[in-house]
């Protein structure tokens, strides 16, 4: 019988393959494919898994004892072993004094982590607020600027408008850093609550017995230009009344003429008249 004569590579394979106790057996494999060496493996793993649903009420080494675990020759791992181990495991973890003993330690690691979380968030508050102010506190009934940066306005550009506006009251503070305040009826779309960063406020005159005017009117191709302030009456010429004009001068003015002025006009006027409109076609007055 003639042996393959083996190389210095393979020699030392071989002898270290021979402290070991297998045997080699040949699998067809199949082609066009990558080499597996894991799939072969039929006998390491059972080929029936524990069912640990049906039986949950069970403990660990019960169901060891009656399923079992087959025998490896790779592992050489047995069921005597390893129900010894959990009995072992079971009688000194589950004993009184060791179970007390485990929740005393539970505790001690509980209060130790809880230290060092409101550690940390002290020095993360510490580096975060090195570069913050101390907010203001702000007293029902104060007056405040509130900040524009969050409010849209009818202006054209962000640069044409107001920075703050107001100022407007106070009414009460909510949580730590935020207020609540007095706004016009003309803004109802807007949430009336702010962040303090959003405010500021209104410094009086130190100057005693000092009455700030109010502003001169604008001029438009040298021509006073009036706001709308609020439609007190109109009539079929859908008339409006001028800002800074008192109650004493109230002129009627055609529509025409306040097309710089839509939202008032088509909120106040336009309303009321679609009112007095179905008002009429449900049999009730015509009141224009």
């Amino acid at each position: 019988m003639s042996f393959k004569v083996l190389t210095n590579c393979q020699a030392s394979w071989a002898e270290f393959l021979s402290e070991f106790h297998f045997t080699i057996s040949y699998g067809p494999g199949r082609l066009a494919t990558l080499p597996d060496a894991f799939s072969r493996w039929d006998n390491v793993y059972p080929e029936r898994g524990v069912d640990f649903i049906s039986k949950n009420t069970q403990s660990f080494h019960q169901i060891i004892k009656q399923d079992g675990i087959q025998e490896s020759r790779f592992f050489s791992i047995k069921v005597e072993i390893l129900s010894d181990l959990v009995d072992k495991i079971q009688k000194e973890v589950w004993q009184d004094k060791n179970y007390k003993q485990i929740l005393k330690q539970l505790a001690r690691v509980q209060q130790v982590v809880k230290e060092e979380l409101e550690s940390e968030i002290r020095r993360f508050k510490k580096y975060a607020d090195r570069n913050r102010s101390i907010p203001p506190n702000f007293q029902p009934g104060d007056k405040v600027w509130l900040a524009s940066k969050k409010i849209k306005t009818t202006r054209p550009t962000k640069k044409l408008s107001e920075r703050w506006l107001g100022p407007f009251e106070v009414i009460k503070q909510i949580g730590s850093h935020a207020y609540h305040l007095k706004l016009p009826q003309k803004w109802k779309s807007v949430h009336p609550v702010f962040h303090v960063s959003l405010l500021e406020p209104v410094k009086q005159s130190t100057i005693p017995n000092r009455h700030q005017l109010p502003p001169p009117p604008a001029l438009a191709e040298d021509q006073e230009e009036w706001e709308v302030a609020q439609v007190l009456d109109s009539k079929l010429k859908r008339g409006k009344l001028w800002n800074n004009s008192g109650t004493s001068f109230q002129p009627y003015q055609l529509t025409r003429t306040c097309q710089e002025f839509p939202l008032i006009v088509s909120r106040q006027v336009w309303f009321k008249y679609l009112k007095s409109l179905i008002s009429m076609l449900l049999g009730g007055e015509k009141k224009l």
